[in-house]
């Protein structure tokens, strides 16, 4: 008995003993398992993450050069820490399809909140900083049918026309030795989306130092949207207010609210009198809009929509169109080929004997060409503006987290050696030939100037139009030079659009009769 019991206990014991080795080998083999799927999982990150600020000092200078010079070491999706948020940065066609469409076309909609929308995008009732959701789509809607679609483009053509050919007869009259083309296609821009929104043009409104505070306050906006506020990135640095962004950002939101204020308590108190009747100005049709008792689902005031809502329409349809125009004349003025090209199309398809109408651009494919190449170098936004995971989703099979912030390097994209020969050259005839069903709208995923998706520009067909034709206007009136035939200087500068650093100045000399610019 005695030996049965020595023996029958530990054959007991050793086969509990196998049971439990056999549980903590299967635990230890399921941990292993998940931390290596983890760790395949973990989206590439750069190594010089610093205590804090993560890799905040890795974006020195322009944040689409700095971002897209990793792209050669960490491969074209990867993971940065801003503070205390992250940001998935994707700089490949195929990895901002994964992003933008497909199943997780639903995911990054959101923008981040931060103190700039807070302060300068009406704290997110702007159109452009909204939060995806009812209010963001009933206001998209109404912008798209009041403003943006193929109808009411149409509609407002005489308003273009009229405003490109006072632009034009205004330089023509100029005896100065040049003229600045930046500040004059910011000009040409503001006065024709400012008449389309408040039903006067911005020179009819303000003038001198008066106009020049109001577009100073516009170009803050774009420049103060792309700053890096500490703040953002670490919350509690927000009572220092370190570099004086938001003294600058409630400086700029006092000034754009007044301007849009004024202008809003004009349009009502002038609401029903015979000078108004039969307005089409996009301001008294969302007055109208909000009168018939239209509710739009939101925390905000209906004057703050409407103030919001028209400033967005104002800033984003001035801005990337004057910035695209710019790099468009820069570059020809730096590829005289493809400016006599451009110049010789308008030649044989308008003559020498009347004005660019609008009716010509359909057959100015190479001038469309020249726009297409302009916007495929230096879209209006290199970085796209930041969007954020409204949940958890699967990238390239990477895991993502919500509220992680995506950014799109289309500069990185649309140089991409595999898909574009001679990337860095300026070649508007790739686009009539091997890219010729390339369009702007969002579907070729390397080719990204408005964006892609549910949050991709609503504007298209306005700025296209309002392009076409101030680019057509000019190179058809004008012989366009630069002083002593210098080469442009084609640096950027930094803000939420590209925007040109430094003045374009040129020496004008009429193509056309003389009447014809009176």
């Amino acid at each position: 008995m005695q030996m049965k019991f020595e023996f029958g206990l530990p054959s007991q014991f050793s086969a509990e003993a196998a049971s439990l080795l056999a549980l903590i080998l299967f635990l230890y083999c399921l941990f292993r398992r998940k931390q290596k799927a983890d760790t395949n999982g973990k989206l590439p990150q750069p190594s010089s993450s610093w205590p804090l600020i993560g890799h905040l000092h890795l974006l020195g200078g322009l944040p689409h050069i700095a971002l897209g010079k990793l792209v050669d070491k960490y491969g074209p999706i990867f993971m940065i820490k801003l503070g205390v948020q992250r940001a998935l940065v994707v700089s490949t066609a195929e990895m901002a399809k994964e992003c933008l469409g497909g199943t997780n076309d639903k995911v990054f909609l959101n923008r981040p909140q931060s103190i700039f929308v807070e302060h300068l995008a009406y704290n997110g009732a702007m159109l452009g900083f909204s939060q995806y959701g009812q209010y963001w789509r009933e206001i998209r809607k109404i912008t798209t049918i009041e403003l943006l679609s193929n109808h009411r483009v149409e509609m407002f053509k005489n308003v273009r026309i009229s405003e490109v050919r006072s632009a034009m007869k205004s330089i023509s009259d100029v005896r100065s030795e040049s003229t600045d083309m930046k500040q004059w296609f910011t000009d040409v821009s503001m006065n024709t989306i400012v008449r389309l929104i408040s039903g006067k043009s911005m020179k009819e409104c303000y003038q001198g130092e008066e106009y020049d505070r109001c577009v100073k306050a516009f170009r803050d906006f774009f420049e103060l949207a792309a700053a890096f506020v500490p703040a953002d990135a670490l919350p509690f640095l927000r009572w220092f207010d370190i570099g004086g962004y938001e003294k600058k950002m409630k400086a700029a939101a006092k000034e754009i609210d007044h301007i849009m204020h004024n202008w809003l308590e004009e349009h009502k108190e002038r609401r029903g009198s015979k000078e108004e009747e039969g307005k089409l100005d996009f301001m008294n049709v969302m007055l109208g809009i909000f009168e018939t008792g239209q509710e739009t689902p939101s925390k905000f005031e209906t004057d703050t929509i409407l103030k919001a809502t028209c400033a967005t329409l104002i800033l984003a349809g001035s801005d990337s169109t004057s910035v695209t125009l710019t790099w468009a004349l820069s570059l020809l003025l730096n590829n005289k080929d493809v400016l006599r090209k451009t110049q010789a199309e308008l030649d044989n398809v308008v003559g020498k004997e009347r004005q660019v109408d609008e009716s010509d651009l359909k057959n100015l494919v190479y001038l469309q060409a020249v726009l297409k190449e302009t916007m495929r170098l230096y879209p209006a936004g290199s970085l796209s503006v930041p969007r954020e995971a409204i949940t958890d989703c699967t990238v390239n099979g990477y895991h993502v987290p919500a509220s992680t912030h995506l950014f799109v390097n289309l500069y990185k994209i649309h140089r991409d050696p595999r898909v574009w020969e001679h990337p860095l050259d300026f070649e508007p005839e790739r686009f009539l030939r091997t890219f010729k069903d390339f369009d702007v709208r969002g579907q070729s995923y390397e080719y990204l100037p408005f964006g892609s998706g549910r949050r991709m520009c609503p504007g298209i067909s306005f700025a296209l139009q309002v392009m076409q034709f101030t680019l057509a206007s000019l190179l058809h009136g004008f012989e366009i030079a630069t002083p002593s035939d210098e080469p442009v200087d084609m640096t950027e500068h930094f803000g939420l659009t590209n925007v040109k650093a430094t003045p374009l100045e040129v020496v004008l000399t009429h193509r056309l009769p003389h009447n014809l610019y009176s």
